[in-house]
C-alpha cells in the first residue's frame, strides 16, 4: 500500500547505517523505513544486527561505537520494549511507581484534585492495552515478583503511556504462551491501526508473517532480502532466507520424547504418586505453597521430576518461574519440601552445600541480567567448573571453550563482554555455564524463546543429545514453545498458581483433559485473525 507524501515524511527511517566497534561492524549499510500505521519487521539470527538497528531509532548505540549514516525520526517520542525487560525496570520500585512517574507528566494541566484519579485511569488503561488485565493486583508488586512475560507487558504499557508515535518492539512475544502471544499480536495490530509506526524485531515467524507489512531479513549486520511476507515465504531468493524460514519442526528428531516414560500408563491429568514413582524421581515437590509478599503465587501438592526431560507449561504469571526458583533455592518464601534424591534441600541457595549448588543449576530466561557486564563471558562460564567442581583453571578454560563451541559460540566472541553479545548468544553462554557444573538437575527457563529458527533447531537437538548422554540427569524445561515441550517425557501444566494437569507427554499432547492444556499445546498460535491488514 502506497503512503501519502505527508505519511512518508513522518516515517522513521535509517539510511546507510553502519555501527562498528574496534573495526568490527555490528550493522553495515542498513537502510529501511518505518511508516506510521504499518508494522515493519526485522528477522534474522541472534547477533545479526536487529537490536542495534532498532536502538538506532532511539539514537542509542553500544559504548565506544563509531556510527555513520543517517537516522531520521519524526519529532515525537520513540517507545522501546526490550527483549529483556528487567534491564529497564527499577527493581527497588513497585509497578505503580514506575508508571506513575510517566503519567504525572501528562496531567499537570488538570486541577490538583483531578490529577490522582486521572493518573490511575491512564495507568490501568495502559496496562489493559498491554494485555495485563489483572493490573490492579500487579501494581503493588516489584519487577522481580513478575514473570518474564508480565515484565515485558509492563514495559509495553510504559511505552504506550508515554504517547509514543513510533514503537520498537524487540521480541515482544518471546517467552509468551500461545494465548498471550495471540493477545500481544492483537495489541501490536491495534497499535498500528492507531497510526503508530511499529518496528518489530522478532524470531517469531508466525507472528511476523501474520502482522508485518514489510519484512527485512538480516544476516551478519546486513539486509540480504526484503519484501512482503507473502513474497518472502512463497518465493525466498536468498539462501539464508530459505534456511531461516524452514519450519522449525522439520529438523526435529523424529523419535519422540528424550527418555522412556516411567509411568506410560498414567492417564492424562492424573497426578502420579506412589512409592515406586517417588523412588525414581530426581526431584520431588511436596505440598509446596509459595508466596509473593502476602499473596499466594503457587500451590503444588505433589510434583515428580524423573530422570530424562520434563516440561512445565502455563500462561505468563501462572507460577512456572516461581516453581523453578523454589527448586533452585532462589525463592525461599514457601511452605513444603523440595527433595533431591530423597533428601530435602535448604530453601535458600545460601544454605546449600557446594555439591547441592552444583546439582541444581538454573538457566535464566533473562540471560543478560545473569552476567556481570564488566567481565568477559568466557571467564564467567569457566568459573562454574572452578568454583563448584574445584577444576584447575587451565582445565576449566579448555572445558569452557569446548562447551561454548558445541553451542555455536567460539573464538573472539566468547572473550567479549556481555554487552557485545546478542540476547540469544548470551542465553547459550548461560547454558554452557550451567553445564560446566555437571548438574543432576538442569532447569532451563525459556532458553529457546530468544533464538531464531535455525539456532532453535540446533539447541533442541543439543538438549536431546544431552539427555541421552546423561541418563541420570533431570532436564526441566520451563517453556511456552510447543516444539520444545514435545522433547519432554512428562508435562506439567500450571494455571493461576495451581497444578491443573500432569502426565506423560504423549497423552497431554494428543488427548489433554484440561482446556488450558489444549490451548497451550496447540500446533501453532492462530495470530492471523489479529492482522492489521
Amino acid at each position: 500500500m502506497n503512503q501519502a507524501p505527508e505519511a512518508q515524511d513522518q516515517a522513521a527511517r535509517v539510511q546507510d547505517l553502519r555501527v562498528e566497534i574496534d573495526g568490527r561492524a555490528l550493522v553495515d549499510g542498513v537502510s529501511l523505513r518505518v511508516p506510521p500505521g504499518r508494522i515493519t519487521a526485522l528477522i534474522g539470527a541472534s547477533g545479526s544486527g536487529k537490536t542495534t538497528t532498532g536502538l538506532a531509532l532511539l539514537h542509542e548505540y553500544p559504548p565506544g561505537a563509531r556510527v555513520t549514516g543517517e537516522v531520521h525520526v519524526p519529532d515525537t517520542l520513540v517507545g522501546y520494549v526490550p527483549q529483556h525487560p528487567a534491564t529497564v525496570l527499577n527493581p527497588a520500585r513497585p509497578v505503580a511507581a514506575l508508571l506513575q512517574d510517566i503519567a504525572r507528566t501528562q496531567v499537570r494541566h488538570l486541577p490538583r484534585r483531578a490529577r490522582r484519579p486521572e493518573i490511575r485511569q491512564r495507568i490501568l488503561r495502559a496496562l489493559a492495552q498491554a494485555q495485563l488485565h489483572d493490573g490492579e493486583t500487579l501494581l503493588h508488586r516489584y519487577p522481580h515478583q513478575l514473570s518474564g512475560g508480565q515484565q515485558q507487558r509492563v514495559v509495553l504499557a510504559q511505552a504506550l503511556l508515554t504517547g509514543a508515535r513510533t514503537v520498537v518492539a524487540d521480541e515482544p512475544t518471546t517467552g509468551q504462551d500461545a494465548l498471550t502471544k495471540q493477545q500481544i499480536a492483537g495489541q501490536l495490530a491495534a497499535v498500528a491501526r492507531e497510526g503508530i509506526a511499529v518496528l518489530l524485531l522478532s524470531h517469531d515467524l508466525d507472528v511476523v508473517r501474520a502482522l508485518a507489512d514489510e519484512v527485512h531479513v538480516m544476516r551478519a549486520g546486513r539486509i540480504v532480502e526484503s519484501g512482503a511476507p507473502e513474497q518472502l515465504w512463497s518465493r525466498p531468493q536468498h539462501s539464508w532466507t530459505r534456511e531461516l524460514l524452514t519450519p522449525a519442526a522439520s529438523a526435529e528428531p523424529s523419535d519422540g520424547p528424550l527418555a522412556p516414560s516411567t509411568d506410560a500408563g498414567t492417564p492424562a491429568g492424573e497426578t502420579t504418586s506412589g512409592p515406586a514413582a517417588a523412588k525414581d524421581a530426581v526431584l520431588q515437590v511436596r505440598s509446596l505453597t509459595a508466596r509473593h509478599g502476602r499473596s499466594t503465587a503457587l500451590h503444588t501438592p505433589e510434583l515428580l521430576l524423573p530422570p530424562g526431560c520434563s516440561a512445565v507449561v502455563g500462561r505468563s504469571g501462572s507460577g512456572k518461574t516461581t516453581l523453578a526458583r523454589c527448586l533452585a533455592g532462589l525463592h525461599r518464601s514457601y511452605d513444603g519440601e523440595v527433595l533431591l534424591d530423597g533428601t530435602a534441600l535448604p530453601r535458600s541457595l545460601r544454605d546449600r552445600t557446594r555439591e547441592q549448588l552444583a546439582a541444581v543449576q538454573y538457566v535464566f530466561q533473562d540471560a543478560r541480567a545473569a552476567f556481570d557486564e564488566h567481565r568477559p563471558v568466557l571467564g564467567q562460564v569457566m568459573r562454574s567448573a572452578i568454583r563448584l567442581r574445584a577444576v584447575p583453571r587451565p582445565a576449566a578454560l579448555a572445558e569452557a571453550e569446548l562447551t561454548l563451541s558445541t553451542l555455536g559460540l567460539s573464538g573472539d566472541l566468547v572473550r567479549r563482554r556481555p554487552a557485545e553479545l546478542s540476547g540469544g548468544e548470551l542465553q547459550r553462554a548461560a547454558l554452557a555455564r550451567a553445564l560446566l557444573a555437571r548438574p543432576r538437575v538442569l532447569i532451563c527457563d525459556e532458553i529457546t524463546s530468544g533464538q531464531d529458527t535455525v539456532t532453535r533447531r540446533k539447541l533442541r537437538t543439543l538438549l536431546a543429545e544431552l539427555v541421552r548422554t546423561h541418563p541420570e540427569m533431570s532436564l526441566v524445561l520451563i517453556t511456552h514453545d510447543r516444539d520444545t515441550a514435545t522433547l519432554a517425557t512428562r508435562i506439567a501444566v500450571l494455571d493461576g498458581g495451581h497444578l491443573v494437569e500432569q502426565g506423560p507427554a504423549g497423552h497431554l499432547l494428543t488427548t489433554p483433559q484440561h482446556p488450558l492444556t489444549a490451548a497451550l499445546l496447540q500446533q501453532a498460535p492462530d495470530v492471523t485473525a489479529m492482522s492489521p491488514h
